[in-house]
């Protein structure tokens, strides 16, 4: 095998697990808002649990990455292919991480009476579920569009967080018994705003791995 053709099936199997990564995060943020809208605490906990398997991945993909920089002695193009994918795992494995941290707000709740129904939580997560899921997909297809229209997309996302955030504060002035199991719908509501920072994080890392291109702050 010549060395080009090996460093591109190397390459292939470092797609192959940032996919699965993508896939299990997808999965992890689905599951902890499910969990919290069905009031399940055993998904809740599995959500918990299944973080490990992240962590895991991120640990594969970086290892492996890091041996093709070391050994392949990559062209510019190819050095920021895998640069950009260190940088993706990072931000996909704090997602997962955050998936968790809501998890573990929603065992906080116990078998108390939700103060407000949480739909708003449950429209950002699927919003922020479809960032994560296109933004590794613009960097698997060199979808540069699809990775510049995160962005916009993360504006709904945010709109969606004032929307839960003046809410809350309404439920807070009308009883301020309130305020318990608001600070944790903020709580959870922060965490979903920032995995879609997440995304569009990823999805500028997509630019500069196909133009070398790389948007600062």
């Amino acid at each position: 095998m010549s060395i080009r053709n090996k460093y591109e099936a190397e390459l292939a199997q470092v797609f192959d697990k940032l996919v699965t990564m993508c896939r299990e995060t997808e999965r992890a943020i689905d599951r902890s808002v499910e969990a919290l809208v069905r009031r399940n605490p055993e998904l809740s906990r599995a959500v918990i649990d299944e973080d490990k398997n992240i962590d895991r991945l991120e640990h594969e993909i970086e290892q492996d990455c890091l041996k093709i920089l070391l050994m392949e002695h990559p062209v510019a193009s190819d050095f920021r292919d895998v640069s950009a994918a260190l940088k993706m795992i990072t931000d996909l494995e704090r997602i997962a991480d955050q998936a968790a941290d809501i998890s573990e707000i929603a065992l906080q709740f116990g078998s108390e009476q939700y103060i407000k129904e949480p739909e708003h939580i449950a429209e950002m997560a699927k919003l922020a579920t479809a960032m994560v899921k296109d933004s590794v997909e613009s960097y698997i297809n060199r979808d540069v569009a699809l990775a510049r229209s995160l962005d916009a997309r993360d504006d709904r996302v945010d709109e969606l967080f004032e929307t839960v955030k003046r809410d809350l504060v309404a439920l807070i002035r009308l009883d301020g018994a309130n305020a318990d199991q608001a600070i944790l719908f903020m709580m959870i509501a922060k965490y979903l705003e920032r995995i879609g920072d997440h995304a569009v994080n990823i999805g500028e890392w997509v630019e500069y791995a196909a133009t070398g291109y790389h948007k600062m702050g």
